[in-house]
This record gives C-alpha cells, structure tokens and sequence, in this order.
C-alpha cells in the first residue's frame, strides 16, 4: 500500500461523555440560568497509512480522549477569561460576580477553564488544543485534527487543526 495515502479515523463512541453545569453569557447585563448538559464528544484524526496497513494506534486516541472528557465531568464550568465575569476564591469556595449577582460555588464543585464562555464552541477548541499536546499524540504524523462537541442532539461545534 502507498505510505503517501491519507485516512480519516473517526471516533464516535457513547462512553465519549461529559455532564457539566454551566451558564452562557450573552453580554455584561444578560447571562443564561445555571444548568446542566450531558456533553458528547467526537474525533476525526487525518494521517498517512503506514507500510503495516495503519494510520495509527487509535485505541490509545480513545483513550486519550476519555481522559479529557473525565477532566470536565461532574464539575461546574466557569469561563475565566470573560469581561463580564469575575472570579474569586476563598477558603474552599469559588464566587463568581456578573455584575452584581454573586453566584458561590463550593470549590471542589467548580472548574475554572481558560476560555472566554461555556459554549461548544469554547470547548471543542479548549479540548483540541489539550488533546494535541497530549504526550500519546506528541511525534505522530497527524496530518489534521477535528474535535467536536455537542451539547445535544443535532447541536455540535466542531474545532479543526491541520498541519501547515
């Protein structure tokens, strides 16, 4: 077989899940309810076929991949790089301030994320740029990745990377 022949590897699996609390943020005056999402995820990997007839070892991609999604699991997710969203902590709370809503949440409950807002859109990218600098995947001749999440039926953001 051609080592020059590229494959797309998809990994859909059920168990590929998170629940997590969050609230969208619309603007400095208008923020959703707090609520709850079972979120899925979904991985397409782009690599060339090797001279064993593989692109790679994806059990190990599956893997990975459910570590990521156990990282968010069960947890409150708040943006910590929203304008319109203060963070605070304080001896085994996080508090959150939109405006002049003081929202506290018990620490061990929250996880505090590097994006601007809890949307799909936020996390597809958040978990694209932690899965490819995962150590399994660090050397691999990835040719490109996309990540998508969902946050339910017919409702998915997707994330690409692509070598240059």
């Amino acid at each position: 077989m051609d080592t020059d022949t590229l494959t797309r590897i998809e990994i859909s699996k059920e168990y590929l899940n998170f629940s997590a609390g969050h609230f969208t943020i619309f603007s400095a005056t208008e923020r959703e309810n707090l609520h709850g999402h079972n979120f899925r995820i979904r991985c397409n990997v782009t690599a060339p076929v090797g001279t064993d007839g593989m692109a790679f070892d994806y059990v190990m991609l599956k893997r990975v991949l459910k570590a990521l999604c156990d990282e968010l699991d069960e947890r409150l997710l708040l943006p910590e790089r929203s304008p319109h969203l203060r963070i605070e902590r304080g001896v085994g709370m996080v508090i959150a301030w939109f405006g002049e809503e003081r929202l506290p949440f018990l620490e061990r409950d929250v996880l505090v994320l590097p994006i601007r807002n809890v949307t799909i859109e936020e996390l597809a990218d958040l978990l694209l740029t932690r899965l490819r600098v995962r150590p399994e995947l660090v050397g691999r001749d990835l040719r490109a990745i996309e990540l998508g999440v969902s946050s339910g039926d017919g409702q998915w953001a997707f994330s690409s990377w692509r070598t240059p």
